[in-house]
């Protein structure tokens, strides 16, 4: 959410739509035909990466498949759920698709009865053993009753933080490891004029990812057992990093009238125009680090700033366990080839390039937006030209390394859709003061309770 990597919203509705759409599409014929079709016009719906890697990506794919046009739709990521749902309802105006795993924006439970089944088209991309060399949960979250609606493109992590190298080197600020030097590096920043850390608070997803990296930081793994009812969410560490996620707002760390705003594009754009120093992202934002998407970023953001030196961090041990480095992740997004569209072969011609074949899996890597999909690939550094190498390369390395040793940790995956409604109101309930984080823990349980 990407967008991701990389970004993901979350609509309270997600439970009727899923009713609305599995209804509409279970009279759909779900079987991809995979003769040759090099030609055509293909919609392409989706929130991540956006510009200008898309339109890479689809250049890329333009050199093998010339005759294929494909026109990128983007929307933002809390649109995306309300703009995509009549146009599939339709059968207008939408070929491809971008899905995601869990609940979040363009659930792939929610809109995989859209969709066609791909496994015919994989296998002949791939051969029959395709799932030895695809990532498995690209697989297994895009499989829906035994049929594979969507492919996997990446997959993308979060539970770090980015910050500012140029401004922390200019203002002499010590990169935070525990909660006093955050608090510390907030004040001094906000002193040169500068927010030290900035959060869209008013978003959901990313106020989740913010809570996974502090229950990570107290007490690894129970973030994602409670998840699965292996913990309750009562349990004292949940209420503890309940407390921990008040004291963000509390201690001054959280920008005054956080929860007023987004992560897209309120945070973003106070981060690329440099009237931050720090922002929670994930995997997707290592893009950022190329001088062209940064630029293209800076520029959205409507500054005039030169590229600066992005470099990711751990989270802040707040804690004080020792517990840092811990990331989580999912595919980040996939695409579906819709079972209405009238370009199904063309659609499905490139859903497969970008997920299955060496060349879009090497602009998907080479891009920094997500992990590939394609267990062979991996960025091709001597063509990799970041913005400032010296202080980015090892640093990015490593995190991307971190990332991919994370483990059985998910990041919405497992989260269904009246768990993330809880969670989105409860963390902001606790922030604003409304709720306790007592209270949340227990509002937390009574929803899995419910929901089961």
């Amino acid at each position: 959410m990407k967008k991701r990597r990389v970004a993901v919203g979350f609509v309270a509705s997600m439970a009727m739509m899923t009713a609305m759409l599995a209804g509409c599409g279970s009279t759909q014929k779900t079987t991809v035909d995979t003769s040759t079709k090099t030609k055509g016009k293909v919609v392409w719906w989706g929130w991540t990466p956006g510009s200008p890697v898309n339109e890479k990506y689809i250049a890329e794919f333009n050199k093998k498949y010339p005759d294929i046009k494909i026109t990128w739709k983007q929307t933002s990521i809390d649109n995306y759920n309300a703009a995509l749902r009549p146009a599939l309802a339709n059968g207008q105006g939408v070929d491809a698709f971008q899905v995601s795993p869990g609940s979040g924006n363009g659930g792939v439970k929610t809109y995989g009865g859209q969709a066609l089944d791909l496994t015919p088209a994989v296998k002949e991309a791939l051969g029959a053993n395709y799932k030895d060399k695809l990532n498995k949960s690209s697989i297994t979250t895009m499989t829906i009753n035994g049929k594979l609606k969507a492919l996997g493109v990446g997959t993308v992590y979060a539970g770090n933080l980015w910050i500012n190298k140029d401004l922390f080197d200019k203002y002499h600020v010590k990169v935070p490891t525990n909660l006093d030097e955050w608090i510390e590096a907030c004040k001094v920043f906000r002193q040169n004029g500068i927010e030290g850390f900035v959060q869209g608070a008013g978003q959901g997803a990313f106020n989740i990812d913010t809570f996974h990296a502090i229950a990570d930081d107290v007490s690894p793994g129970t973030f994602t057992k409670a998840t699965r009812g292996q913990v309750k969410w009562t349990d004292g560490s949940i209420v503890k990093a309940l407390t921990l996620w008040k004291g963000l707002f509390d201690d001054g760390i959280m920008q005054k009238g956080a929860l007023g705003i987004k992560q897209y594009p309120e945070a973003n754009n106070l981060f690329m125009s440099q009237k931050a120093a720090m922002v929670m992202m994930g995997s997707w934002y290592t893009m950022n680090a190329l001088p062209d998407t940064m630029k293209a970023n800076i520029a959205s953001a409507a500054s005039t700033k030169e590229p600066f030196t992005m470099v990711p961090i751990n989270f802040p041990d707040i804690a004080g366990t020792g517990h840092t480095g811990s990331m989580f992740g999912d595919t980040d997004y996939a695409d579906a080839v819709s079972a209405t569209s009238k370009n199904k072969k063309a659609a499905t011609t490139f859903a497969v390039w970008l997920a299955t074949s060496q060349s879009g899996q090497q602009m998907v890597a080479d891009s920094l937006n997500l992990v590939p999909n394609l267990k062979s690939v991996t960025p091709n550094w001597d063509n990799v030209k970041l913005v400032n190498p010296e202080k980015q390369n090892e640093p990015i390395k490593e995190f991307i390394k971190n990332a991919m040793a994370s483990g059985d940790n998910p990041r919405f995956g497992g989260i269904n859709a009246d768990m993330n409604q809880a969670l989105t109101d409860v963390l902001a309930g606790v922030a604003g003061g409304t709720i306790t984080p007592k209270d949340g823990a227990v509002q937390l349980a009574t929803t899995q309770a419910n929901s089961k």
